[in-house]
């Protein structure tokens, strides 16, 4: 006969094999939600994007950051026609220049009949060294460049913001580093492919707003 000891012991596992067994279940019967996206472009019928501004230097990244911006949207979206402009006309240049964007939508908005229109600009730093020296004659130099986009959606009639986000990236593009009278350690980037990597890092930043979201219920 088996002790009572044994019998509480069997009964236990029982009992977690059926708690086991409920949270599978329990596991296997939960759903994957969709949220929408915070920012919803079906409303407004048609979009205009003018080609980001940047320095005279790196107007190509402007123009790579636009286009990847128009990407991520049309995939994220639909529903809504989106209206590439090439770099803004002298009028709405010299509006946005003097940091008018309101007038300058709202003269987009009278020249090509449309609700909505996206501005934005494309800062890239020029390349920052950066290093260290230590007692012992360790060597660890390198050099970074950074940059920031920022992206608004204003209404022509009003001029007013709909949205607005930014984003961010930084990357190194070489180091040098050496220690304990060792041959140096070299390595180095393209700095036009570490833009472009930058570029892609941003436009995700950005656009997470127009993207749909799951979450388990």
């Amino acid at each position: 006969m088996l002790s009572s000891k044994c019998l509480r012991i069997s009964g236990l596992r029982r009992a977690m094999v059926v708690a086991g067994a409920a949270l599978a279940v329990a596991g296997c019967s939960s759903q994957l939600a969709r949220v929408p996206p915070r920012m919803d472009l079906g409303g407004y019928d048609r979009v205009a994007l003018v080609t980001f501004s940047a320095d005279p230097a790196k107007n190509s990244l402007g123009q790579l950051a636009t286009e990847r911006f128009a990407e991520e949207v049309l995939t994220s979206q639909s529903g809504f026609e989106l209206i590439e402009l090439g770099p803004a006309d002298s009028s709405v240049a010299r509006l946005l220049a003097a940091g008018d964007a309101p007038a300058a939508a709202q003269e987009l908005g009278r020249a090509k009949n449309i609700p909505a229109v996206f501005f934005g600009q494309l800062a890239v730093s020029n390349t920052k060294p950066h290093g260290s020296v230590g007692a012992s004659g360790n060597l660890n130099v390198g050099a970074t460049v950074s940059a920031e986009l920022s992206v608004r959606l204003l209404s022509t009639s009003t001029g007013g913001t709909l949205w607005r986000s930014s984003g961010t990236a930084s990357q190194s593009v070489g180091s040098v580093s050496m220690s304990g009278g060792r041959l140096p350690t070299v390595s180095a980037t393209d700095p036009n492919a570490a833009y472009a990597s930058m570029v892609d890092d941003m436009v995700s930043q950005v656009t997470r707003d127009f993207r749909p979201t799951w979450n388990r219920q």
